[in-house]
């Protein structure tokens, strides 16, 4: 209830700042669990994305999303987002556990599989918890490329502005293997990937965007 209030209310103000243009919506089933994989640009990717689609969408979040920036977290809280510790093995496997059950109650889950906001627009490798899911529940992958959020909240701005923004969205995909082998996570993970980057045109990095702020001294 909670949810489709902040929604309702939430709908309109993203539509007027953002003037969006959404792309493949056909392809989000009316019911049923789905997979949304999408790139990642901005920390409001996993609000705007819920708000401008028809149905309910959780979103995982790391856990500064939620204390880092009070605007954020705000709407973090309030779409019933999961939070997780990106240095935690096992609460990496516990959000992914609670993913997997909320899939299994026929709803829809949204994921960056980049793990981290892209520190420069380009697409960086995927992690593998997607296609954990996907194997492990049967749930098909939506790709989706967002583009233009970053300038919504542009890194260190606390305030959102107005910015065009597109979400492109792909077709189902389904796939085959066994979610217990690093083989097949991999390559599942690989073609989610390669996916989202035809949807997004971006350039991609053969590397996790993690690693890549970490040499850099990005934040």
């Amino acid at each position: 209830m909670l949810y489709e209030v902040v929604k309702f209310a939430a709908a309109p103000l993203a539509n007027a700042m953002c003037r969006p243009h959404i792309s493949g919506a056909v392809h989000v089933p009316r019911s049923g669990p789905a997979i949304l994989a999408a790139n990642h640009l901005s920390i409001l990717d996993s609000f705007l994305l819920p708000a401008l689609l028809p149905r309910h969408v959780t979103f995982t979040a790391k856990n500064e999303y939620f204390d880092g920036n009070p605007i954020s977290g705000f709407f973090m809280r309030l779409g019933g987002s999961l939070p997780i510790d990106r240095e935690s093995a096992h609460a990496a496997q516990t959000m992914l556990d609670s993913a997997a059950d909320l899939l299994e109650r026929g709803e829809l889950f949204g994921i960056h599989p980049e793990g981290t906001r892209s520190p420069d627009g380009r697409l960086y490798r995927g992690k593998v918890g997607v296609a954990w899911l996907t194997l492990k529940t049967g749930a098909p992958v939506l790709p989706v490329a967002l583009s233009g959020t970053e300038r919504v909240l542009p890194v260190g701005s606390k305030v959102p502005r107005p910015a065009r923004i597109g979400i492109a969205i792909g077709e189902p995909m389904r796939f085959e293997g066994d979610h217990t082998k690093a083989r097949d996570r991999r390559r599942v993970t690989d073609e989610i990937m390669a996916a989202i980057q035809k949807l997004s045109g971006q350039e991609y990095v053969p590397t996790y965007a993690a690693s890549f702020k970490a040499a850099n001294g990005v934040s």
